[in-house]
C-alpha cells in the first residue's frame, strides 16, 4: 500500500479519536465483553468494508491452524470486496498526489495505480498470512485482548506487529510480519519504477508496518465502538 506519511498519520489519528469517543464502553462487565467478542468473531468486516477474516475473539484455549487454513485467510482477505474497494481508494489517493508520475493521469493512469495498489494488498496478504506463517510455523491471526484500559489495549494491539504466537502457542517475534512485508516491498520495487532505492524501500516498509498496526488497533476496538454506538442509539 503506497501511502504517504501524512495519510498514515491522519488515519491513525482518526482511529484513536473513534476509540476515545467509545471509551465509556470499555469499562463494560465481563459478560458484555464476552458478548462483544462473540459478535466480533462472527463479523468478517470492520465498519462494513475492512476485511476481518483473521481476527479471533480470544487467546483462551489456543488451538493452532493448519497451513491450508493460513492460506485460506490470506485468500479471503485478498479477494474480499473490501480489499477491492480499499485498493480503489488508495489508488485515487496516490493519483491525486501524483506519487508515481510515470503512471500518468486520466483513466489509464488510474488503472495503473489501481492494479499496483491491489497488488500491494494481495502480495502483502499472502506473504504475511500464508507463506511466512507456514514456513516459520507462526499463527497469522490477531487475538483480541478485549479487556483492560484503553492504553493497555492500544499497546497490546500495536505490539502484535512485533510479537505473535507460534503454532505451539508460545510468544515469538513476529518474523512473518516483518519478513513478509519486507518481501512484499522488494517485489513492489519491480513495478514501481520511481521507488527503487534503499531509502524508498525502508520508508515503504515503515508505512506498511504502520498501516498494519492501525489495522490491529481497528480489530481491537471496532467491536467496542460498534457496541457504544448501538448503546447510545438505543438510549
Amino acid at each position: 500500500m503506497r501511502w504517504g506519511l501524512g495519510s498514515r498519520v491522519s488515519l491513525s489519528c482518526a482511529v484513536l479519536f473513534l476509540a476515545a469517543s467509545a471509551r465509556p464502553a470499555f469499562s463494560q462487565t465481563n459478560a458484555d465483553s464476552d458478548s462483544v467478542n462473540s459478535n466480533e468473531e462472527n463479523s468478517k468486516h470492520i465498519f462494513f468494508i475492512i476485511p476481518n477474516f483473521r481476527t479471533t475473539a480470544t487467546l483462551a484455549e489456543y488451538k493452532p491452524i493448519k497451513p491450508r487454513e493460513k492460506f485460506k485467510i490470506a485468500a479471503q482477505d485478498t479477494f474480499d470486496r473490501g480489499t477491492f474497494a480499499l485498493a480503489a481508494l488508495f489508488a485515487g489517493q496516490s493519483q491525486l498526489s501524483n506519487s508515481n508520475p510515470s503512471f500518468g493521469q486520466g483513466v489509464q493512469g488510474y488503472a495503473h495505480y489501481y492494479v499496483t495498489s491491489y497488488a500491494d494488498f494481495a502480495i502483502g496478504n499472502y506473504m504475511t498470512e500464508g507463506v511466512y506463517p507456514t514456513l516459520l510455523h507462526q499463527d497469522p491471526r490477531y487475538f483480541r485482548r478485549g479487556k483492560g484500559s484503553v492504553i493497555t489495549r492500544l499497546g497490546y494491539s500495536a505490539g502484535q506487529i512485533f510479537f505473535t504466537h507460534s503454532d505451539n502457542g508460545h510468544t515469538q517475534i513476529n518474523y512473518s510480519e516483518l519478513a513478509g512485508n519486507s518481501t512484499a516491498v522488494a517485489i513492489a520495487m519491480t513495478y514501481y519504477p520511481e521507488n527503487r532505492n534503499v531509502s524508498d524501500a525502508v520508508s515503504q516498509l515503515g508505512t506498511q508496518l504502520g498501516v498494519d498496526m492501525v489495522s490491529n488497533i481497528l480489530k481491537e476496538f471496532a467491536p467496542d465502538i460498534t457496541h457504544a454506538f448501538h448503546h447510545r442509539h438505543d438510549q
